[in-house]
């Protein structure tokens, strides 16, 4: 158990703790010497079970509050000094204040200097301290009466403590190591020394941790927790922690850094949280508002975002967004206090909700929803609530690592909820059972009415689909969704359409005579120079609006590739073009290529060869400069024929196209219809990441 003073200036809190351990905490020469604490001290009380407690011994005087805010950082317990012939001072208020915005539930009154106050002044001095304590954490705190100097109930308080001590254990493994950094040394023959409090988890020699914000990597060598050796030091242990590691120096890490397990390493600067203002502020917080923030051990210049409808009144709470002058190390949920900008007076404090707070649409109501489910409390009514409401899912590594869940802990929280996980590109999504058969019936009945209206398309166009369901998933998340029901053979996956099982596109008798007839005039030895719409129009005495029409249904189905304006390839020529066009750069100095040889090849004319080759440059499979041109390797897929399902898969997986077909949202060009799913000579389809 961790124990940290409080209380005003000259009331007697490290001679209370020299009372308890015997130590001085007073390590300062300019404290000896003004008889005042600066800094923060440390002390250590063995407990008859063989348990340690520690002692963080704050200053009291109102100019060393930033170093009583880092000493408070992770105790268990405040114990909360009142002289009995001062009674309540304005720093014993203050502290009490800090006290309670940081959710410190348990604590104990020692009220000292009971030797030099008469009974009737000590009772005076209760009455107030049980008014003060009214409506704070400490409400229910014991009052202890005692004389540290003449030694009188020191003892009581003492097992008091001893008491407190035995019912008070943290989970250690419920999270995930982090501690708070106080002091940063050299020691010599060990090297770089860092103390602090361990605020959850654990760690052993040997393990890898991070300093963060900065990043730095090290490795425990040595470990003394609650001042003894140890192989371990755990939540509720003060520790000091011997680390070894490129960059690591004692000017490397400072007061205010967290040494954490390094999955955790995500420093925050912009924070979404609760703030609650001190009845005792005559001001309100206003829009950004600049203020002093204090988490941990740490220290930062930050802006309040108002999140509300106006500013925040004395005593009232509200939802704010924190942007800080620099990165800190912190967890969701964790405490923090406000001061003034001259550091000279507190105003107010809350919790950390969301650590990756938006920069747009912070005050939306969808986003307000969250934070009402971001304050509720434990990350298991926190996941609940958040799955219930927009966007109806979460990153799960993420919520557990802003959490400080530990892996054990996160596994059996996704187990109690149920959690349903896709795998995602950014880390698997967790949906709530019922919305997860909601996004699959929703999906499945979409694709039903579509292939109704539409028996002559192969299936709807994958980003398309998603925009159109509710939970709209993130486009790798969706992906990974459609793969699942693929598996299961509920859905079928073609390039970048999506259809239901069983589905097969196709024509209408009258048109499918009319392309039975077409086939043999662009198959063949024509295959490499094809008529053009009005030509076959004009062979058949069809009208040319209804070849054209046809021939575009056909582009749906991946069965016809428009290489330039109505003049229309079957879909395996323009994969043999290009496996051709491949052979020919294979063939030439430094593998590029021009329209001639090409031509050559095909023996189709300079004409056709020069729109083939415009073709092949606008979907990326030939990159072109000047007169040459060479094979662009990561596009080669793009027209060639694969099985059904591999080439739907291998779409998805890739994250390009594997048909020219698969862009819905994509028009024919100026003064021309819209090409539903599809694309043609003077549509340009995305770049593919991998593409040079």
């Amino acid at each position: 158990m961790i124990v940290g003073t409080a209380g005003h200036i000259d009331h007697g809190k490290t001679t209370l703790v020299r009372a308890l351990t015997g130590v001085d905490t007073d390590r300062l020469k300019e404290e000896k010497e003004r008889g005042i604490s600066i800094d923060l001290g440390f002390a250590y009380l063995q407990a008859p079970g063989g348990d340690v407690i520690g002692f963080v011994d704050v200053p009291g005087h109102e100019g060393f509050v930033r170093n009583m805010l880092a000493g408070v950082s992770g105790i268990d317990l405040a114990l909360l000094v009142i002289a009995a012939d001062d009674g309540v001072m304005p720093q014993t208020r203050e502290h009490l204040a800090i006290i309670d915005l940081l959710g410190i539930r348990h604590g104990i009154v020692a009220l000292t200097k009971v030797d030099v106050a008469p009974p009737e002044q000590r009772e005076r001095v209760v009455s107030e301290i049980r008014h003060v304590l009214a409506g704070t954490t400490l409400a229910d705190a014991e009052i202890v009466p005692v004389s540290a100097v003449a030694g009188d109930r020191v003892d009581v308080l003492r097992n008091e403590l001893f008491a407190v001590a035995g019912k008070l254990k943290r989970d250690a493994e419920e999270g995930r190591f982090r501690l708070a950094v106080d002091r940063s040394f050299v020691l010599q023959g060990a090297g770089t020394i860092v103390t602090g409090t361990v605020l959850s988890g654990a760690v052993s020699v040997g393990n890898r941790v991070t300093v963060s914000p900065s990043g730095l990597s090290a490795r425990v060598r040595s470990i003394h927790a609650q001042n003894r050796a140890s192989e371990l030091g755990y939540a509720g242990q003060r520790c000091a922690l011997n680390l070894a590691g490129e960059g690591i120096n004692k000017e490397a890490i400072k007061r205010g850094d967290m040494v954490l397990d390094p999955d955790l390493h995500a420093p925050a600067a912009r924070i979404d949280a609760t703030l609650r203002l001190l009845p005792e502020e005559a001001k309100p917080v206003t829009q950004w508002m600049p203020v002093r923030l204090y988490h941990g051990t740490a220290q930062v210049a930050a802006r309040v975002v108002l999140l509300g409808d106006g500013p925040i009144g004395p005593g009232q709470t509200e939802f704010v967004q924190l942007v800080l002058e620099r990165p800190i190390a912190a967890g969701a949920g964790d405490r923090y206090v406000l001061r003034d900008t001259t550091d000279q007076r507190t105003i107010g404090g809350g919790q950390l909700l969301d650590l990756r707070a938006p920069a747009r649409k912070r005050r939306a109501p969808e986003r307000r929803a969250q934070l009402e489910a971001m304050a509720l409390g434990t990350p298991a009514r926190i996941l609940d609530a958040l799955l219930e409401r927009a966007p109806f899912f979460v990153n799960v590594a993420s919520f557990m690592r802003d959490r400080v869940l530990s892996r054990g802990a996160a596994e059996r929280l996704i187990a109690q909820s149920g959690v349903l996980r896709i795998a995602s590109g950014a880390g698997e999504l967790g949906l709530a059972p019922a919305t997860w058969l909601h996004l699959k019936d929703d999906l499945l009945a979409t694709l039903k009415t579509f292939h109704d209206s539409n028996p002559d398309l192969p299936g709807l166009g994958l980003e398309r689909l998603r925009l159109r369901l509710t939970p709209c998933l993130p486009a790798p998340a969706f992906s990974g969704f459609l793969q699942g029901l693929a598996r299961k053979g509920e859905i079928g996956l073609d390039g970048a359409w999506v259809r239901l099982a069983g589905h097969e596109a196709r024509l209408t008798p009258a048109d499918e005579k009319i392309w039975l007839r077409i086939q043999p005039l662009i198959s063949g030895a024509e295959r490499f120079r094809p008529p053009r719409v009005r030509d076959i129009a004009g062979v058949l005495t069809v009208p040319e609006a209804d070849i054209r029409r046809l021939f575009k249904m056909l582009g749906r189905m991946g069965k016809v590739d428009e290489v330039a304006h109505d003049h229309f390839f079957l879909r395996a020529t323009v994969g043999e073009m290009v496996s051709i066009a491949t052979q020919v750069a294979e063939t030439s100095p430094k593998g590029e290529f021009t329209a001639a040889q090409l031509r050559d090849r095909l023996d189709n004319g300079r004409k056709v060869a020069i729109q083939i080759l415009e073709f092949f440059d606008r979907h990326g499979v030939t990159l072109r400069r000047g007169d040459l041109r060479r094979i662009n390797r990561h596009r080669l897929d793009l027209f060639r024929s694969l099985p059904a399902g591999a080439a739907g898969q291998d779409a998805i997986q890739s994250g390009r196209d594997t048909f020219p077909v698969g862009r819905p949202d994509f028009k024919s060009g100026k003064g021309r219809e819209t090409v539903l799913g599809g694309f043609d000579s003077l549509s340009l389809p995305p770049r593919s990441r991998g593409a040079v």
